[in-house]
């Protein structure tokens, strides 16, 4: 069998397809079926592939002339196991997983399974029309990790259908209109979540097949759930049978001390062409393969800078592969979502590349998030010092398309659940619960929000453990899952509470100086009705607070977190109030409310 060489493009690092010619894929020659096999490793000496169908003995491979070797097995069938043995430049035999490869054994095994995705069927057409990158639409995102969600009665995994037959009716539920999937790329620790990868085309085998997989994306587009990948495209699993020293050489890795991650993983080698377009590919796979919806990546920082420290200087490899892959990624996907996790300052992140940009659609917020979670732990008595921690958000929100996030990464390792870190008594913690998450509702940007932040869960989330649904029994949780979805139906219902949010006329401060008070009100302005918010963050009510309005109008109360219905120490809802007509605070006119301790409230404006 003659091989052709690669898509010259592969060596440019400007390939997104390099997944349809390496790895390896059935095939027929001199009436045989078998597998073809193609591996990149120009440093090798000598490479050959061992598997189940011969016996795990070597069967040799030819190279060519761009460094790929490739060989056709007879008899390799679906399902069996296999590897490279790769005898490197250094003269030293290794056995490794191949790259490419589509499935992979379960963990603790470390082969690669022969696997034809052409079983991976989803029909989902008129959801691929339609969708769009949703600026102007609700957002509200459930990041999830498949493997602790739920689980089976004897603690197993659910597999990708068993979840996607539970998890759909949940979400429509809960009033989210995205789920956001943990890495499902292969990695061989379940404690990695997922961000230690090690195929980086494999789906993991712990919760099922390609097929069931299919069937999961299918069954969320066709309720209308929009699905995003977690992808990792910064560092890699160290492991022996892994990327790392593939071919005897540092190929995939930087050969120097910014080679090693903070992580103990394996940095990519940006410079590379060849390691770009693995990337670059890798990023493609789960958008044409899987027809996911968009990609949150991780740890963006570390791809900016070297060692992820602004110190240490820009590494410039790494921003012109993430502006060279998104540019690539939304000419073939115009409507495909690309989320950057970035914790540094760094300039036009979500910038068009052609405007000097990185090219991402949104990006998490991070410092709203510290520093919301910073005030609502801070004492009462403390609070007025702290006040402009709320208003920080607002003097930086529309250098880019922000997203607030309360992730996963903020509910482990000590940090406590979101519930858990906010400050005071039980009772408090659960009145400070509802009124943050009518702060986060309220704010300008897309929502993002962990499995278990909607249900007030105390305990840290475990990858061993699924989520805490027995607190359901007790009221106090009970209601505040049902305010939580309540809160969602109601940032569907209201357009000025979505479109507009990235064009600064579209909000204003009403109150933003009341530090002894505690409080805060800012007005989203859009059709439908402007919303009002008004926030009282101290545990002391307030009687006739005045907060000024733009315009005479008669605020309709929409949802008050302290609510007897949602478990709060206040009555239903009031009568709407007429504004009064001598201005407040430069505001033409003022409303005057009560405002019961730790409350949120939400109007509508009528003119």
């Amino acid at each position: 069998m003659d091989f052709p060489l690669i898509n010259p493009n592969f060596h440019l690092g400007q390939d997104l397809d390099a997944y349809r010619t390496l790895g390896a894929r059935p095939a027929w020659e001199d009436g045989q079926d078998g597998y073809v096999f193609r591996t990149w490793a120009p440093g090798a000496k000598w490479v050959e592939v061992i598997g189940e169908w011969n016996g795990w003995q070597g069967q040799p491979l030819r190279k060519d002339s761009s460094g790929v070797w490739s060989g056709f097995a007879p008899g390799a069938r679906q399902g069996q196991l296999y590897k490279y043995r790769i005898t490197g430049a250094d003269g030293v035999a290794r056995d490794k997983a191949d790259p490419y490869a589509f499935r992979s054994e379960m963990r603790p095994g470390t082969a690669s399974m022969l696997w034809d995705l052409a079983g991976v069927r989803i029909q989902d057409d008129a959801w691929v029309a339609a969708r769009d990158k949703r600026y102007n639409q609700p957002l509200s995102i459930y990041e999830l990790h498949a493997g602790s969600w739920r689980r089976k009665s004897d603690g197993s995994w659910l597999n990708y259908a068993e979840l996607a037959d539970q998890l759909v009716p949940y979400l429509k539920e809960m009033q989210f209109d995205f789920v956001e999937l943990l890495p499902l790329s292969e990695h061989p620790l379940d404690a990695s979540w997922g961000y230690q990868t090690g195929g980086y085309f494999s789906l993991t085998a712990r919760y099922g097949t390609p097929e069931q997989f299919g069937y999961f994306v299918e069954k969320c587009h066709q309720n209308g759930i929009g699905v995003l990948m977690d992808f990792v495209p910064v560092h890699f699993v160290p492991d022996a049978f892994s990327l790392c020293w593939y071919d005897g050489t540092a190929l995939y890795e930087y050969d120097s001390d910014v080679g090693h991650s903070e992580w103990g993983s394996r940095n990519f080698n940006f410079y590379r062409g060849e390691v770009r377009s693995f990337l670059a590919s890798a990023a493609a796979f789960w958008l044409d393969v899987y027809h996911c919806d968009g990609l949150r990546m991780d740890a963006i920082c570390n791809a900016i800078y070297w060692q992820g420290s602004p110190e240490r200087g820009v590494n410039q490899g790494g921003v012109q592969f993430l502006q060279q892959m998104n540019q690539a990624i939304h000419r073939r996907w115009p409507q495909a979502i690309l989320i950057a996790e970035d914790s540094s300052n760094y300039l036009k992140v979500t910038a068009p590349v052609a405007y000097g940009g990185l090219g991402f659609d949104y990006k998490w917020d991070m410092g709203w998030m510290h520093d919301t979670l910073d005030y609502f732990a801070t004492p009462f008595g403390e609070r007025p010092e702290h006040y402009g921690k709320l208003l920080f958000s607002m003097h930086y929100f529309y250098n880019e398309l922000y997203m607030p996030a309360f992730s996963h990464d903020e509910v482990v390792h000590g940090k406590k659940t979101i519930i858990d870190k906010l400050w005071g008594t039980y009772e408090e913690k659960f009145a400070q619960a509802r009124l943050l998450y009518l702060y986060m509702m309220a704010h300008p940007g897309k929502k993002l929000n962990f499995m278990g932040n909607e249900i007030a869960q105390w305990r840290e989330w475990d990858e061993d453990k699924p989520m805490d649904e027995m607190l359901l029994q007790y009221p106090a949780h009970d209601a505040f899952r049902r305010y939580f979805a309540h809160l969602g139906w109601l940032y569907h219902q209201y357009p000025a509470l979505y479109q507009g949010e990235y064009d600064s006329s579209c909000f204003e401060w009403m109150t933003a100086d009341a530090l002894t008070e505690g409080v805060y009100a800012f007005l989203r302005k859009g059709p439908g009705g402007d919303i009002l918010a008004v926030m009282n963050t101290q545990d002391q009510p307030l009687h006739e607070f005045r907060v000024g309005v733009p315009y005479p109008c008669v605020a309709r109360p929409l949802v008050s977190s302290q609510d007897q219905q949602w478990d709060g120490t206040a009555g239903p809802l009031g009568a709407p109030v007429q504004s009064l007509p001598d201005g407040w605070h430069g505001h033409l006119c003022s409303l005057s409310l009560d405002l019961p301790p730790l409350c949120g409230m939400l109007f509508v404006l009528e003119r």
